[in-house]
């Protein structure tokens, strides 16, 4: 019998990228994306059904992603980016012929092999990711999350309306593209606010009685989301399930009984931060002991010279990679050439590591507490593949490996919470995954300045569909879905993150710029429609051309419901 579970839990997210730009920044980051890490992911779990293993693991598809991935300019530019990808291949060949190099030579016609199965291979699931992987949830193989539409930064967004009307956009998203809605969710960057007062990180108005995200999320039918480990270490007791009934205990319980799992990464609980009761929504904290051993660029699997380097290529635009890790601190210039073969004894030996870290971890908690324990290693999915070559492969031999242990149920996260429904319920402070586990990667003096038009965006925004007769004028309600859309996008996380991370600082001040202009031109005219200073028909040029400028390069969430942003 096993003594605890494993819930292997992938974030699969890219900003919007379609129509605004290809490279080095833009639909670029989606087609590699999609060919290094979704497509393989794809393989893997078919590679494990036909090797009598279950996969099980939790696969997020933020909304913004299954959009982009179901839309036919995607599924265009991505045969076109894989057959630019084995024409790189051939000609890097020849290449290296004129060189004399046959080593060279055999890794480039490698490239060549693997793009043209991935062309294959997306032609043969009907160029729909999405649709794929439905079909292996339906399947039982795997689960899926949803998340907010646009992976807004929940805990900063000044009013609740705009974070119901992220939850609603999404799930609306993911039940229409999947077929289905998912019951568990990926909260933005593991970013969570409790309910009460709060303080924006702005010179904006505080606010004393904000709804906890738990709330607005279970609102949408959520039934469990994720955070970092540190929200559960300092929570607060609240609840205990005691024969079926819940009873209040106060903040010491946790202190007093840490044989119950209080306050450990191995426990699931329910999350009510408004005091009223235990709540309904499930928590599940990451295990970053065992996850560290994955993501981190100085100690983690990754970084082993075997390896295949990420970030030398041959060539200029798009080109290919041919060298290995080599060790660490060795300059570009230094790397060795690639070996393929040397490194498929590594993988096994990582992934066993990564096992028996897995088992030790639930083996140490059941013989402190004796209870069924379980470690939710969650990953950027792109980690997989895109940054680390071989990291698919590591997941495959988790996979297998954990399949054929009796002390470990691989499980999702959906079925281990059927199978053991928390018996706690605590309050958890603020906090994201983000450095030093608060929210300044997403709030600090690079970045507060969009803050400060954001709030005036989300209070115009309120403004208007609380006065204007959109539901009585279908003029006025498509220009303010147009710009309801334009709001959704340029709440998206990625902005201040890649600005704060120094990455494409200027992609990412040009596209949060670029949404906003459009969000304040269609607010005007719907107020100008409003005011019968205008009508549709009478738009001049400029005006039509800004409309029409919004539907060409914002091509997502075809059915936006002004009602996603009402409170009830």
């Amino acid at each position: 019998m096993a003594i605890g579970s494993f819930c292997l839990v992938l974030h699969s997210h890219l900003p919007y990228v379609l129509r605004h730009g290809t490279w080095p920044h833009g639909e670029d980051w989606l087609y590699e994306a999609a060919a290094e890490t979704y497509l393989p992911l794809l393989a893997l779990i078919d590679e494990c059904q036909f090797l009598n293993a279950a996969p099980k693991m939790t696969v997020g598809l933020t909304p913004v992603l299954l959009e982009q991935l179901a839309h036919d300019d995607f599924k265009r530019g991505f045969v076109e980016y894989l057959h630019g990808r084995i024409a790189q291949a051939r000609a890097d060949k020849k290449e290296f012929e004129s060189w004399g190099h046959g080593h060279l030579q055999y890794l480039a016609s490698r490239w060549d092999d693997i793009f043209s199965k991935l062309l294959a291979q997306f032609n043969d699931i009907g160029r729909d990711i999405p649709k794929a992987f439905a079909q292996r949830r339906q399947a039982g193989l795997i689960d899926v999350l949803t998340s907010a539409a646009t992976h807004g930064y929940l805990p900063l967004l000044y009013e609740d309306s705009c974070i119901r009307g992220q939850f609603r956009a999404g799930m609306a998203s993911s039940k229409r593209i999947l077929g289905f809605a998912p019951g568990g969710a990926w909260l933005p960057e593991c970013a969570y606010r409790p309910a009460g007062p709060w303080h924006p990180p702005i010179n904006w108005a505080s606010k004393q009685d904000r709804i906890g995200i738990e709330y607005l999320a279970g609102d949408e039918g959520i039934t469990h989301f994720f955070v970092e480990q540190h929200l559960i270490r300092d929570a607060r007791s609240e609840w205990v399930n005691n024969g079926g009934h819940w009873q209040k205990v106060d903040w010491s319980e946790a202190d007093k009984y840490p044989s119950r799992g209080w306050r450990s990464v191995h426990e699931p609980f329910l999350s009510g931060s408004d005091g009223l009761g235990p709540g309904s929504v499930a928590v599940l904290a990451r295990d970053i002991e065992v996850c560290e051993q994955v993501w981190s660029g100085t100690i983690g699997y990754p970084a082993k010279g075997t390896y295949l380097e990420f970030h030398k290529r041959h060539g200029a635009r798009r080109g290919l990679r041919y060298w290995k890790i080599t060790g660490k601190g060795v300059d570009l210039g230094q790397k060795d050439i690639y070996y393929p073969d040397d490194v498929q004894g590594s993988i096994f030996q990582d992934a066993q590591h990564f096992c028996d870290s897995i088992k030790r971890r639930l083996w140490d908690y059941h013989n402190q507490t004796g209870r069924h324990g379980v470690v939710v290693a969650s990953f950027d999915s792109e980690l997989f593949g895109h940054w680390w070559f071989e990291g698919l492969t590591f997941l495959r031999d988790v996979v297998l490996t954990l399949n054929a242990s009796s002390d470990v149920d691989l499980q999702t996260t959906s079925e281990f919470l059927a199978a053991h429904p928390p018996d706690k319920s605590v309050s958890m402070y603020s906090g994201s995954w983000g450095e030093s586990g608060d929210h300044r990667v997403w709030t600090n003096d690079k970045v507060n300045w969009m803050w400060d038009i954001e709030y005036r965006c989300e209070a115009l925004f309120g403004r208007m569909t609380y006065d204007l007769p959109w539901r009585t004028d279908d003029n006025i309600k498509r220009v303010l879905e147009k710009a309801g859309r334009e709001l959704l996008l340029l709440q998206a996380s990625d902005w201040q993150f890649i600005i704060s991370r120094g990455q494409a600082i200027d992609y990412g001040i040009k596209r949060f710029i670029q949404h906003v202009s459009r969000f304040e031109t269609l607010i005007d005219l719907c107020d100008r429609l409003a005011n019968k200073t205008i009508s549709l028909d009478s738009l001049n040029e400029v005006e039509r051309h800004e409309i029409m400028d919004a539907d060409i390069h914002d091509v997502i969430f075809p059915n936006i419901d002004l009602n996603w942003w009402r409170m009830s």
